[in-house]
């Protein structure tokens, strides 16, 4: 799954707005808000999170392989990864946190990986 930090993951760019998502893919599986009030659609193989207004803050997707440009990095090898390459990474509720790479997984929750829009990232931190 390729990540351009801050820009794009899975093929959806941080400027897509719900309703442009929802012509182009449809009604999701499921739909609603979740614990931190995100207007949360999923639609099995990629969950995209919402603002009220509808600004897209997270996009979570299966990344067994996440690219970063050429580097492809293994899930099993993105919690090593993300220590050597970001000295500000940083854990929030079973998840760790990388501002460098954009991005926040729980290294026990297999290759599922949340791309982060840079304005949410405070969010992060006051959790």
């Amino acid at each position: 799954m390729r990540l351009d930090p801050y820009l794009s993951f899975a093929g959806y760019a941080f400027s897509l707005t719900q309703d442009d998502l929802l012509k182009q893919r449809g009604t999701p599986l499921k739909a609603g808000r979740n614990e931190v009030g995100l207007n949360e659609l999923d639609y099995g193989d990629v969950v995209l999170r919402f603002q009220d207004g509808g600004r897209l803050e997270e996009i979570t997707a299966a990344a067994p392989v996440l690219h970063l440009g050429a580097i492809a990095i293994p899930f099993d090898h993105l919690r090593p990864f993300v220590l050597t390459h970001d000295e500000q990474v940083f854990w929030r509720a079973r998840f760790m946190v990388s501002p460098t790479l954009g991005l926040a997984f729980d290294p026990t929750e297999p290759a599922w990986v949340t791309a982060l829009a840079k304005h949410c990232l405070p969010e992060w931190e006051k959790l």
